[in-house]
Order: structure tokens, then sequence, then C-alpha cells
């Protein structure tokens, strides 16, 4: 078990009395300090210093056009230009003959809602092309389905 300790029970050794600081050393001390840290060398003049002299709204002017400009740039350099009419008329050239046979000759099955994703079904094949059905083949078509009484 440890013995407790008091501080007062124990004498204290003599101290040589303390000197005291020169006169206006502290004073002095931060002047000494800064002699003794090297300076800074100068920053160099960034090569962007003209747009930090523009002022706030200038700049924002300045910057929505260089964005503008880059988007105008891009668009009208781009030598393929958009690709939707290009390969929507390019699919139209292949004869119906050629597409079919495809459609049936390959190994992957195509639905009906795959065809119906395409967006020039609609304008390259209408209904009016391929559909030669009397409107009694119609209704006789109609009549062969399935219907439940309720929607009757």
């Amino acid at each position: 078990m440890n013995t407790p300790f008091r501080l007062d029970e124990h004498r204290r050794r003599p101290q040589p009395p303390l000197a005291p600081p020169p006169d206006r050393y502290f004073e002095q001390l931060p002047m000494r300090v800064m002699q003794r840290v090297p300076a800074a060398p100068a920053p160099a003049a960034p090569a962007w210093g003209w747009l930090a002299a523009l002022s706030a709204p200038l700049r924002t002017a300045l910057a929505s056009v260089v964005v503008l400009g880059g988007f105008a740039a891009s668009f009208l350099l781009n030598p393929a230009g958009p690709a939707g009419p290009v390969a929507g008329a390019a699919l139209a050239r292949v004869p119906q003959q050629e597409l079919m046979q495809y459609l049936l000759a390959s190994d992957q099955r195509i639905s009906l809602t795959d065809l119906a994703e395409l967006p020039g079904t609609a304008r390259s094949t209408p209904a009016e092309t391929y559909l030669h059905a009397s409107p009694d083949e119609l209704q006789d078509l109609l009549d062969l389905q399935p219907s439940e009484e309720t929607y009757l």
C-alpha cells in the first residue's frame, strides 16, 4: 500500500534568486524574433492576374460567354452532326424483305415491344401498306377472340 504523500512535510530547497530581465527586454523581443525570421519571397504575378483586376459582374459575364462559346463551337465544329436522322434514313433504305430475313435468321428473339420502341416504325411502315383485310374478315377475327361477359 502506498504511503500518503504530503508536500508540507518536505522542506524546500533553497533556490537562488531569479535575475530580473534586462531593461525593455519584453518590448524588444518581438522585433528580435522578426529580424531572425527570413522574409518570404514575393509571390510571382500569375498569368491570370488581369482576371483578378476585373470587377465581379464583368468576370461573371466573361465566364458565361466562354461557356456558351465553347458549347457553340463544339456544336458547330462537330463533323458528324446528330446521328438520329442519318441512322433512320439508312434503316429506311433497307428493303423490308431483307429485314424480315435478318430477323428470322438471327438467334436473338425480338418481341413486338422491341419493335414498338423504334422511333421510325410508325412513319416508315404505315398499317395500310401491309394490312389488306376486309371489314368482314376483321369482324370475324374479333368475334373469335374470347371476351368476358362482365365487360358487355
